[in-house]
């Protein structure tokens, strides 16, 4: 009941813990303050709203895996994510945050394959491409693709600290 009423489209970020989703939005909306980010995991504990140029909104959800925090408010988290993604009808796409690093995990695939169930438009964000070679980018996203059964769906490398995948 706390959710903008206005009707503008929304945008939402969905990861792991300290995935990068807050600092991705920063990054996005070149405004390093708006959202909260920290070394942390679990600092983003509600749904967080940004409207963006009085257009539409991105929306960053708490982080899901491991958090500092009492599994029951990660079971409560999870509840309220279920429910704005599958009922949320503002909601016209998700990125999904991964960390090109690593090869998605149980949570990861999880999140994808109730995506996918609900068919809701997936883009794929690779973080922390910085850490990788560009050569070795190609087998690091197929591993991705692979591992969240997302063949067809776009994988967008992104580094924060040099801003690659922006565009």
């Amino acid at each position: 009941d706390q959710y903008p009423t206005e009707g503008l489209k929304e945008i939402a970020f969905v990861g792991r813990s300290n995935v990068g989703k807050s600092s991705l939005i920063n990054l996005l909306t070149n405004n390093k303050k708006l959202a909260r980010t920290s070394g942390q995991p679990g600092k983003t504990r509600t749904i967080n709203y940004f409207l963006i140029n009085k257009e539409f909104y991105f929306v960053d959800l708490p982080g899901y895996g491991y958090a500092k925090v009492a599994k029951e408010t990660q079971k409560t988290w999870g509840k309220m994510m279920e429910q704005y993604l599958i009922n949320r009808e503002e909601l016209k796409a998700v990125v999904l945050l991964v960390d090109i690093r690593h090869k998605p995990s149980v949570d990861d695939r999880n999140m994808m394959e109730f995506l996918q169930y609900y068919e809701i438009p997936v883009i794929i964000v690779a973080t922390k491409s910085d850490k990788i070679s560009r050569g070795q980018r190609p087998k690091y996203i197929k591993v991705i693709r692979d591992t969240l059964n997302a063949r067809s769906y776009p994988v967008v490398p992104c580094s924060v600290l040099n801003n690659e995948g922006i565009e």
